[in-house]
């Protein structure tokens, strides 16, 4: 499954908003189209964020997509009750992952831990670092971590509505690899897992009055993730309406 942001809302600084994407993958071992609904909003005690993937993989006898394959959820909320103090930038955050693909349950995940927000004195830059205590059901891990790190970068090199964002996480879990690039079946183990998922969005709407319209895509870039051994750049692109 196509994981889309993992919080990548985080690095909008304090502005809120949904949207919506719509991602073609043109990886090998995907080419489906893939939604994510994302959701990003801050109160007077932090923030919540979430997003809903859902892969259209699911085909009839004749090849013609008729359900999502999957779908994966995660939702978090920072908590800041300390925002007018020096610690301001330090946040307590609580998250749940999980969902299911394929008819195989993505086991469900439950973190804790803090998030450090950096930014630039325009909020054009951001920067997140998040370090987690996390907890997979039914499955075992050496090091219960995960370690994030969430940019934003509003009007890249100058030009006007280019954004450039993405995450990257590192985290261990003992889960079972079931092909490599040649599409060999194996029956390894591992216990680290790397994935990153840079974006680059171009607000295209802007020259017809309408800037809630995007065009872009991003590069799923991962280690040991799910069940590929190795190494994996898989690109997309696609479109996203800001509601």
């Amino acid at each position: 499954m196509a994981v889309t942001s993992a919080a990548l809302l985080f690095a909008q600084g304090a502005k809120a908003q949904t949207n919506l994407q719509v991602f073609y993958d043109f990886a090998p071992d995907r080419q489906h189209v893939t939604t994510t609904l994302e959701g990003f909003y801050n109160d007077n005690w932090g923030n919540t964020f979430f997003f809903l993937d859902h892969d259209y993989a699911s085909k009839d006898l004749n090849g013609k997509t008729i359900a999502p394959s999957g779908t994966y959820l995660e939702i978090a909320r920072c908590l800041n009750f300390w925002q007018d103090s020096s610690l301001a930038p330090l946040s307590f955050q609580v998250e749940y992952n999980g969902g299911v693909y394929n008819g195989y349950t993505i086991n469900s995940a439950f973190l804790v831990g803090l998030d450090l927000f950096l930014h630039s004195a325009d909020f054009n830059n951001t920067f997140n670092f998040k370090v987690l205590y996390k907890n997979i059901m039914a499955t075992t891990s050496k090091v219960p971590m995960q370690f994030t790190f969430v940019w934003g970068l509003q009007d890249l090199f100058g030009v006007r509505g280019l954004r450039f964002s993405g995450f990257c996480d590192f985290w261990w879990e003992d889960h079972a690899l079931f092909k490599d690039h040649n599409g060999a079946l194996l029956g390894e183990m591992a216990s680290t897992v790397f994935l990153s998922e840079p974006q680059l969005w171009y607000n295209l709407g802007q020259f017809f009055g309408c800037d809630n319209f995007n065009i872009g895509g991003e590069v799923e870039l991962s280690y040991n993730f799910g069940t590929a051994k190795g190494f994996w750049a898989r690109p997309c692109a696609g479109i996203k309406w800001v509601f």
